[in-house]
């Protein structure tokens, strides 16, 4: 069987769940020995699509013989993913549904499938762990994805099911990087009514930009004001060793959600796919875990 080669496209250099995620398909590519290639799309679609619809039109000695993507916009592609399709490239989406799939897998003779965290599950976690945080109810500070990001939307709706009812969020919008969310929260902070805001806490969708809203607040001027916004509790997700779960040891997050990087599961999927010459299942999931546990958090 000739070498495969893989092309892994994803959202951004500047977030840690991006590096890992590159880190995870190198780890995956030594193990099966296949041929990779990773780029990133600065967080613009437009870009995106045009380094996908390069390598799909490239000639067929250079051609990957399967694309994984982690979508920067709203919509997965759905032209590019039928290029692929049609010239035999393999396609898999991660952390992110799309609906044109089912029937892509009907069409394509190359495996199709999506791999994705639960974001819905990661959602209700973090309103688990803000119920835990915040048990008398009050204000919190949320700092979310982009508004046409499905990942974004999904753990906004999780965290609706299991928050309290008497917690109440300011929304902010960040990019899932820190400067995004250093951003966000400086200029909320310019507001009069801001800075005078009694918050309980700061839950973001990522631990970038968790981390983005400290540096924040550690700009203000005011030695008690900045203080009392660096002691409540932040939150964040993605709980990567070097990064989320050392954030939480060290104090500079109370709590974050380990989402397992899946780049590394992707190769595997269709390193076995194209060895058994089938399509493997139309949608895979990987399982969210909060650190610390719900009742250690309760303890603290």
């Amino acid at each position: 069987m000739k070498k495969l080669r893989f092309l892994v496209s994803l959202t951004t250099n500047d977030n840690d769940y991006q590096i890992e995620q590159a880190q995870s398909a190198e780890e995956a590519a030594r193990k099966f020995g296949v041929e990779l290639r990773v780029i990133y799309a600065d967080n613009d679609a437009i870009t995106q699509s045009t380094q996908l619809l390069k390598a799909i039109q490239a000639e067929e000695a250079h051609r990957p013989d399967a694309i994984i993507f982690e979508p920067v916009g709203g919509t997965a592609l759905p032209q590019v993913a039928r290029a692929a399709a049609s010239s035999g490239i393999g396609w898999a989406v991660l952390n992110r549904d799309a609906s044109y799939i089912p029937e892509l897998r009907k069409s394509s003779s190359a495996p199709v499938f999506v791999l994705t965290s639960d974001h819905l599950e990661i959602g209700r976690i973090q309103g688990r762990q803000i119920a835990t945080l915040v048990p008398r109810g009050g204000s919190i500070l949320c700092i979310q994805g982009p508004a046409e990001n499905s990942a974004a939307k999904d753990r906004t709706a999780g965290r609706q099911e299991t928050k309290p009812a008497n917690v109440h969020p300011t929304l902010l919008r960040g990019q899932w990087t820190e400067e995004s969310s250093q951003k966000a929260v400086r200029s909320w902070l310019k507001l009069t009514t801001s800075r005078k805001a009694a918050m309980d806490l700061v839950a973001a969708q990522d631990d970038s930009m968790a981390i983005g809203a400290r540096k924040a607040f550690e700009e203000l001027p005011e030695e008690t004001e900045k203080e009392r916004w660096l002691s409540l509790p932040f939150l964040g997700c993605d709980g990567l060793p070097k990064t989320g779960q050392a954030w939480v040891k060290s104090g500079l997050l109370a709590a974050t959600i380990f989402v397992p990087p899946n780049t590394g599961q992707a190769i595997e999927m269709f390193v076995d796919a194209f060895q058994r010459g089938k399509q493997p299942p139309e949608r895979a999931l990987t399982v969210p875990v909060s650190i610390p546990s719900l009742s250690e958090l309760k303890r603290r």
